[in-house]
């Protein structure tokens, strides 16, 4: 059976303004021209988001499968076809189980891969990481993670000051996992350092980072300035002011920056309470911060808003889908399969209306109830 869904197409190459996205089986198998088409919907890939906790009331923090099968269901009606479950810093214990609870969610193709957001994180920028269970990186440590995960474990962030974090950078990008910088206080030669040993992708940029001075430049400079590293944006106007999101964008190319959500159990939900890593965390107005201490705590949002939200703070919409799609995708090593409408690649697209609401998702060649 073959599924044509017509619109403006968005590619990596530009928009095709009147265009058609055939689709056979679980793959893309054309991608052209239509003028006959009279549907003027976005036709957009589906999002990659690599940089998630959780979502619709469901966290990906405890480890839990139901809970992590619950939370990715949520944002694929968001559009996002692809996501790593993003764990917090915690006990080995926990590392360990939620590792071989996701493990098969990721053979499965529920989850795209497991990110471990600390716990080798830096004690001054921790943000809402829970101080508690922060600790230099581990080669035992990550070794077991690895071998036990095969494959699962896509993404590790890393602070570049701790002890022997150059090392376990070295180590992971052997094995063929993925190292971010991220909640660090390191130097702009520290961070080149981390960049050096094989680290490309900076978590969340600006914000768990030392900020940007004339004399120490910082994290934030030595990432936006290297060739190949990707940097993460919160576009939800708390994490990042508009001008932060579109001076990064310009500076770093949209092939250079993804949007993700960095998104906690509260998204898609009312205010109120909720728990991240052992913490209290309190929801309102949208905006989810620590209870103890005002910290910013993960965020409410959608990719579909976060693509909304960077298209109004002025980037175009074919550099936002890049962002929201193709650029994460290269970054954790699955371009391969998915974040493009390219023949050969997996079925995964959503249809946005004009003002880029979600109006249809497809993963897989399906599309999603």
């Amino acid at each position: 059976m073959t599924i044509r869904v017509n619109g403006k197409v968005v590619t990596p190459s530009g928009v095709i303004w009147q265009g058609c996205v055939e689709v056979k089986g679980d793959r893309i198998s054309a991608v052209a021209e239509y003028p006959s088409a009279r549907d003027g919907h976005w036709i957009v890939p589906g999002f990659v988001d690599i940089h998630t906790h959780g979502g619709g009331g469901h966290t990906f923090t405890t480890g839990d499968a139901g809970q992590a099968r619950a939370a990715a269901a949520f944002h694929l009606g968001h559009g996002t076809t692809s996501l790593l479950a993003s764990l917090v810093s915690a006990p080995l214990e926990l590392m360990r189980s939620a590792t071989t609870a996701f493990a098969p969610l990721v053979r499965d193709g529920v989850l795209a891969g497991i990110h471990f957001e600390g716990p080798y994180l830096s004690a001054a920028r921790c943000g809402a990481q829970n101080p508690e269970f922060l600790r230099d990186p581990s080669a035992e440590e990550l070794t077991e993670l690895i071998k036990l995960g095969d494959g699962a474990v896509r993404m590790v962030t890393i602070a570049p000051e701790r002890a022997g974090a150059l090392e376990a950078i070295e180590l992971l990008t052997r094995h063929g996992v993925v190292v971010a910088v991220g909640h660090t206080d390191a130097t702009y030669e520290q961070t080149r350092a981390a960049l050096s040993a094989g680290a490309s992708v900076g978590t969340h940029l600006f914000n768990g980072m030392r900020p940007v001075h004339h004399r120490e430049p910082g994290p934030v400079v030595a990432l936006l300035s290297a060739p190949g590293v990707v940097c993460e944006l919160v576009a939800d106007g708390v994490h990042l002011h508009e001008g932060t999101l579109t001076f990064a964008t310009s500076t770093a190319g949209p092939e250079r920056c993804a949007l993700i959500t960095d998104a906690m159990a509260a998204a898609g939900m009312p205010d109120g309470e909720y728990e991240l890593g052992g913490q209290e965390v309190t929801v309102a107005d949208g905006v989810a911060r620590l209870s103890r201490d005002g910290a910013i705590a993960g965020s409410t949002l959608t990719m579909d808003a976060a693509l909304r939200s960077a298209v109004t703070a002025g980037v175009d919409v074919p550099d936002a889908v890049r962002m929201a799609s193709t650029t994460p995708a290269l970054a954790v090593g699955i371009a391969d399969q998915v974040g493009a409408l390219q023949v050969g690649l997996r079925a995964d697209l959503v249809v946005l209306d004009d003002d880029l609401n979600v109006v249809r998702v497809m993963r897989a060649g399906a599309w999603v109830e």
